[in-house]
């Protein structure tokens, strides 16, 4: 990916539409991922973005956004993140997927859309999209629809979980209501785990 003043990244950010891809407990056949690190594996199967969120950052930065700006496999409509819960289950065509966390958005949005107030804004709004693992394998197309299975009994919303993992450092209440869900990702458990034993220790 080019970006800036004839810079380049390595990035899987850029998505090509397709008429059906194969969904692995891994992630879709043939999409690639760059950074290991930070994207991928079992509870970061599947990126999906609401399309809702395209009209407010077209407006508000003046601009024509690309298809898949945010690298997400599926942009999504009617699914905002005050809407969408931790553990939620979906069919999508042959495959069943589980909301498993909100995104971290990374700085590759920024150099992919030239725009470096975006990061901060999504960041600020929660308006980030989310990652799912996948319960069952099998085929997407493009014409899929997204059916709710099964809503989750707790009802703590991707939207909530951002608002703790950015902006509420200090909320030990908002941290204990997430890792009381056994369905949030290992990576955000540990994350938010880490924050809960040292804010304890440190009001002990």
């Amino acid at each position: 990916m080019k970006h800036g003043e004839n810079k380049e990244t390595i990035s899987a950010i850029c998505k090509e539409q397709v008429v059906e891809a194969y969904l692995t407990k891994n992630g879709f056949r043939g999409d690639g991922v760059a950074d290991l690190k930070h994207h991928g594996g079992p509870d970061r199967a599947v990126c999906m973005y609401p399309y809702e969120h395209y009209v407010l950052w077209e407006q508000e930065f003046q601009t024509k956004l690309p298809e898949a700006t945010f690298g997400e496999n599926i942009t999504v409509g009617n699914m905002l993140e005050k809407d969408v819960h931790i553990g939620d289950i979906y069919q999508i065509g042959e495959a069943v997927i589980q909301i498993a966390q909100g995104r971290v958005p990374c700085s590759t949005i920024t150099k992919r859309t030239n725009l470096p107030g975006l990061l901060k804004r999504i960041v600020e709004t929660g308006y980030t999209g989310y990652l799912c693992r996948v319960l069952e394998e099998g085929i997407v197309r493009r014409d899929s629809k997204i059916e709710l299975i099964e809503r989750h009994p707790e009802g703590v919303s991707i939207l909530f979980g951002n608002e703790v993992y950015f902006h509420r450092p200090k909320d030990l209440d908002g941290m204990r209501k997430l890792l009381s869900l056994p369905e949030l990702a290992e990576d955000w458990k540990e994350t938010i785990q880490k924050r809960f034993d040292k804010l304890s220790s440190a009001i002990q």
